[in-house]
């Protein structure tokens, strides 16, 4: 069977004796648990003493450094709706008691709290609008904090290994409370374009790759013009327009995801872990945004352990993404397949053996379930079942 991990928050294990059991009873391996995480409200089906969680903010869920962040524009928030100082840490603990490796669960550039505080660290659409959730990546105040939140939130105690989420562009879609933008028909490339970064540093690296910034904005607004009025967008940018803006988005990328990695591997040597893995949530797509960023496969993969990609779906999803990395994989290259377990959420336990099997028949080394935590008794007794059945 393949190597097999699945996703946990620390409120998933803490306060319930019977969890580690439960999810070493699985089948997996592995668990990859959440040190740094975004705001969100998760149930918990399980769980003796609570039904819902709501992480008001994106917060680290172990007690940071003030060291550490010393001199930093942006520092990480506290969490306070779980009882102890280490959340993380206890849940690791007991995880790791029940057999489990745990690697740890880091989101980088997906930050609301960080942007209501600093707007001017976020993604400026061309009309101007900041993106609290979306921290600009370009930016060199929003490198310095995903560099040390990567390497602090990465390599905790009882912790061998860990997956960098959002470690790329993010941009315009985002699962927000009450979320009303879908009145006007932007369509992918709209969606896209609504997500391109116009400030300052962003300006002047188009420029760099060959752009006017001013005459980008005034195309990019062109297009964007007929959505407004319930039309298509009209067309798309030109082929020199498009190679400026991929190509400093792309270098850009490359620069945050080189650096967020090295930090954590020194970090690691610092501690004396030499075999620490290092894995992305990423795509293959130029265009991708996101939890699963854009990423040059054979650019990331000269730095990165591997990286974890987005399967759910039909063949075609898994074929999107899955052979572009292995064309580049190594020898102990991780292409780590994550699928949805959770059926009110779209995913599909139950068909797990098939979609596993195609999977690795394009390349995938390994697999993730997403999520443990919020998934149903009958949802992990098909993943029991389909563990159990997989070569």
């Amino acid at each position: 069977m393949p190597r097999t991990s699945a996703f946990l928050y620390p409120w998933d294990v803490n306060g319930d004796p019977a969890a580690a059991e439960l999810v070493a009873g699985l089948g997996v391996q592995q668990v990859t648990l959440a040190s740094a995480y975004h705001a969100t409200r998760a149930l918990t089906p399980r769980h003796p003493g609570r039904r819902i969680v709501t992480a008001r903010h994106s917060a680290v869920y172990y007690p940071a450094d003030p060291a550490h962040w010393a001199g930093s524009a942006l520092r990480p928030a506290a969490q306070t709706w779980l009882p102890g100082e280490d959340p993380y840490g206890e849940a690791a603990a007991a995880l790791g008691a029940a057999g489990l490796d745990v690697h740890s669960w880091v989101i980088l550039a997906h930050n609301s709290r960080l942007g209501r505080e600093h707007p001017g660290s976020t993604v400026r659409n061309v009309h101007g609008d900041h993106y609290p959730w979306a921290p600009c990546i370009a930016r060199p105040e929003v490198r310095d904090y995903a560099v040390r939140l990567a390497a602090e939130a990465a390599v905790r105690p009882g912790t061998t290994g860990t997956e960098l989420e959002s470690c790329g562009w993010y941009g315009l879609e985002h699962p927000h409370a009450h979320d009303k933008i879908a009145g006007a028909p932007l369509g992918g490339y709209g969606r896209w374009l609504m997500s391109l970064c116009f400030c300052a540093v962003c300006e002047q690296g188009y420029a760099e790759h060959g752009a006017d910034p001013q005459r980008l904005r005034a195309r990019v607004r062109d297009l964007l013009a007929p959505a407004w009025e319930g039309r298509p967008v009209a067309g798309e940018l030109t082929g020199a327009e498009a190679a400026a803006v991929t190509g400093w988005r792309a270098a850009a990328a490359d620069t945050f995801q080189r650096e967020t990695v090295a930090a954590v591997r020194e970090r690691a040597r610092e501690r004396g872990l030499p075999g620490f893995r290092v894995l992305l949530h990423a795509h293959p797509g130029a265009l991708a945004l996101g939890a699963n960023a854009g990423a040059d496969p054979a650019r990331v993969l000269e730095h990165a352990d591997g990286v974890v990609l987005p399967c759910t779906g039909d063949d075609a999803a898994r074929a999107e993404v899955l052979p572009p990395f292995a064309a580049h994989r190594r020898p102990h290259t991780v292409l780590a397949a994550n699928f949805q377990i959770v059926a009110g959420m779209g995913g599909s336990p139950g068909t797990l053996v098939d979609d596993a099997a195609h999977a690795a028949s394009l390349g995938a080394t390994e697999l993730r379930l997403y999520h443990a935590g919020l998934a149903t008794a009958d949802d992990l007794a098909l993943v029991r079942h389909a563990l159990d059945r997989l070569p």
